[in-house]
C-alpha cells in the first residue's frame, strides 16, 4: 500500500469538498467517509502509508548504522574509550524516550526532516547499548583470539570475525525498535511538531480530526487503528526474525 498508494488511492487525497465534510464510514463515495474538509479518508489512509513507514524506518535505519559503529567501537576497544563513549551514551537514558524526542524537535523546528533527525538521536543510545554488549561477548571468543595471535589487525578482525557474529542480534533489536518509532514519529505530527499539512500522515491526521471525535468517532479513530496494525505487524515481524535466527532452537 506503501508502496503503490497514489495509484491504489481512488481519490485524490488533497481534494477538499466542504458539502462532503465529515461523511461517515460507507456514504456514497466515501467508503471510510471524509475528513473535516471533505477529503476521501481511504485515500489519505492508503498514501499516508508511504510517509508514516518512512518516519517509523528511516529513523531506525540511521540509528542501526550509527548505534552500531559507536557499539562496535566502544565493545571492541574495551577500556577507556569504551568507559568514555558508553558513559556518554548513558546521559541519554536520563531523559524518557518521548520526552527526548519532543524536546529535541521543539528545540530543532518542525519538519520532517527535524523530526527524522530527532528520532535518530533517541535510537541511537538503545542500538549502541546493545551493539557494545554483542561485540564484547564476542572479543573474547577463541576465533578472535586465535586471529589476534596469527597477526590479523583490529580493522580485519573486526570486519571478518565480529561483524558477522554481532550485525544479527543488533538488527534483530533494531527492528523491534520501528513499532515505537512510528508511535513517536505520529505522536510528533500530533503535536504539530512533524509533518506539516496538508501532507497525508496518520500522525497528522489524527491531530486535524480531533475535533471530530464527538460527531464522527469511527473515521476520526482510523489512523489511529493504521498505527496500531502496522506497529503490531512490525513487533510480530521482530519476534519472527529473533526466532529465525536463535541458533538455540
Amino acid at each position: 500500500m506503501a508502496v503503490f498508494g497514489p495509484w491504489l488511492a481512488p481519490a485524490d487525497p488533497f481534494k477538499s469538498s466542504m458539502l462532503g465534510r465529515l461523511r461517515p464510514i460507507g456514504s456514497e463515495g466515501y467508503l471510510l467517509g471524509s475528513d473535516e474538509l471533505g477529503r476521501d479518508m481511504l485515500s489519505r489512509l492508503i498514501v499516508g502509508a508511504r510517509l508514516s513507514l518512512f518516519m517509523g524506518l528511516t529513523p531506525v535505519l540511521l540509528a542501526f548504522v550509527i548505534g552500531s559503529a559507536i557499539g562496535i567501537l566502544a565493545g571492541y576497544a574495551g577500556g577507556t574509550v569504551n568507559t568514555v563513549i558508553m558513559r556518554t551514551i548513558d546521559v541519554f537514558y536520563a531523559f524518557p524516550s518521548v520526552l527526548l524526542a519532543i524536546a529535541l524537535s521543539g528545540a530543532l523546528g518542525a519538519g520532517i526532516t527535524n523530526s527524522l533527525i530527532s528520532l535518530t538521536i533517541v535510537f541511537i543510545p538503545p542500538i549502541a547499548r546493545v551493539a557494545e554488549s554483542v561485540t564484547t561477548q564476542v572479543r573474547g571468543r577463541d576465533f578472535v583470539e586465535a586471529a589476534r595471535a596469527s597477526g590479523a589487525g583490529a580493522f580485519t578482525i573486526v570486519r571478518v570475525h565480529v561483524l558477522g557474529n554481532v550485525l544479527g542480534p543488533i538488527f534483530v533489536y533494531a527492528t523491534s525498535l520501528i513499532a515505537v518509532s512510528m508511535i513517536l514519529a505520529s505522536g510528533l505530527s500530533f503535536l504539530g511538531l512533524g509533518v506539516k499539512p496538508p501532507e497525508p500522515e496518520w500522525g497528522l491526521m489524527l491531530n486535524t480530526l480531533r475535533t471530530a471525535i464527538y460527531t464522527q468517532p469511527w473515521v476520526a479513530a482510523l489512523p489511529g487503528v493504521m498505527i496500531f496494525i502496522t506497529s503490531i505487524a512490525f513487533n510480530l515481524l521482530s519476534d519472527g526474525l529473533r526466532s529465525a535466527m536463535d541458533n538455540k532452537t
